[in-house]
C-alpha cells in the first residue's frame, strides 16, 4: 500500500496560526490547503483518547495536573486558547473522535502521533486506534507514528495495514542519533523515520533512504532548511507554518 506523503504537515495543526492540537488548528490548516496535519493523541484518566501533547496540563490550558489523573468531564470543563491568543478564548480540548470527523470533514491526511502518557504506551495505542478505525478508510493518507516502541507494536498487532513511522529525537546533549533505531526500525516494519531536526544531517537521511525508509524531518519553520531537506531527498516536512514553507518549496519547481 503506498502512502501518499505530502511536502509539508502541518504540526499540531498549524500551530503557530492556532492553538495546537484542536479542532481550531486542523480548520486554520485546511484554510490554507495543507494536505495533511499531525495530531498527537494521549488517554484521559479514564481511557478517553484526546488530542493533546504535554503530561501536565498547565502550559496549554487554564487547568493544572497531569493529563492521565484528569478525568475527560474535568478535560471538557477546561478551555485551551486564551494562553495562544485573545480570538481562540474558550476553545476546548478535542476528542479523537471530534478530531477525526473535523479531519474527514475537511478531507485531510493524519499523522497521528501517539504521545502516551509513562505507563500507558499500549493501552493508548489500542484505544486511538480502535477508534481511529471506526471512522477511517483512507489507508493511503494515515501515518501512526511514536517514538515509544511498546506504542508502535500495539499499534503493528491492532492494525497490521496502517503505516507506521518512528520518531527519532537527539539523545542526551550529544546530539547523537540513537545507534539501534535501525534495529527497532526493522522490528516494528515501519514505513517512516522522523528526524528531529537536530539529528536530520545529511549523512543520516542518505543512511535513511539507503535502508528504503521514507525521510520526514520535524519541526522545520525556515524556508532555507526546508529546501535543503527536500534537496537531500526528504520526502515531509512539519511545520507550524505549513503554508510558508509550502509555498518556498513549489517556487523550486
Amino acid at each position: 500500500m503506498s502512502l501518499k506523503l505530502p511536502q509539508v504537515i502541518g504540526h499540531r495543526g498549524a500551530a503557530a496560526y492556532a492553538p495546537e492540537n484542536t479542532i481550531e488548528g486542523i480548520h486554520t490548516a485546511a484554510d490554507m490547503d495543507i494536505d495533511w496535519v499531525e495530531l498527537d493523541v494521549k488517554l484521559t484518566q479514564d481511557g478517553i483518547p484526546i488530542l493533546f501533547h504535554d503530561e501536565e496540563l498547565s502550559r496549554t490550558t487554564n487547568g493544572s495536573g497531569l493529563v492521565k489523573e484528569t478525568t475527560y468531564e474535568d478535560i471538557k470543563q477546561l478551555e485551551t486558547g486564551s494562553w495562544f491568543g485573545e480570538s481562540f478564548i474558550g476553545i476546548k480540548i478535542p476528542t479523537l473522535e471530534e478530531a477525526i470527523e473535523a479531519l474527514i470533514e475537511r478531507n485531510l491526511g493524519l499523522n497521528l502521533e501517539i504521545k502516551a502518557c509513562p505507563g500507558r504506551e499500549k493501552e493508548t495505542a489500542e484505544m486511538a486506534l480502535d477508534i481511529l478505525s471506526q471512522y477511517w478508510d483512507d489507508h493511503n493518507r494515515l501515518l501512526i507514528s511514536s517514538f515509544d516502541p511498546v506504542s508502535l507494536e500495539a499499534a503493528q498487532h491492532v492494525a497490521t495495514d496502517w503505516s507506521r513511522g518512528l520518531l527519532l529525537a537527539a539523545e542526551g546533549e550529544s546530539q547523537e542519533i540513537n545507534e539501534n533505531w535501525k534495529d527497532l526500525a526493522d522490528h516494528l516494519d515501519v514505513k517512516t523515520i522522523n528526524l528531529g531536526t537536530q539529528i536530520a544531517s545529511k549523512d543520516v537521511v542518505n543512511e535513511v533512504l539507503d535502508l528504503d525508509y521514507t525521510p520526514l524531518v520535524y519541526t522545520v519553520n525556515d524556508p532555507t532548511e526546508a529546501r535543503e531537506y527536500q534537496n537531500w531527498g526528504v520526502k515531509s516536512l512539519f511545520s507550524d507554518e505549513p503554508d510558508i514553507i509550502l509555498e518556498n518549496l513549489l517556487s523550486l519547481h
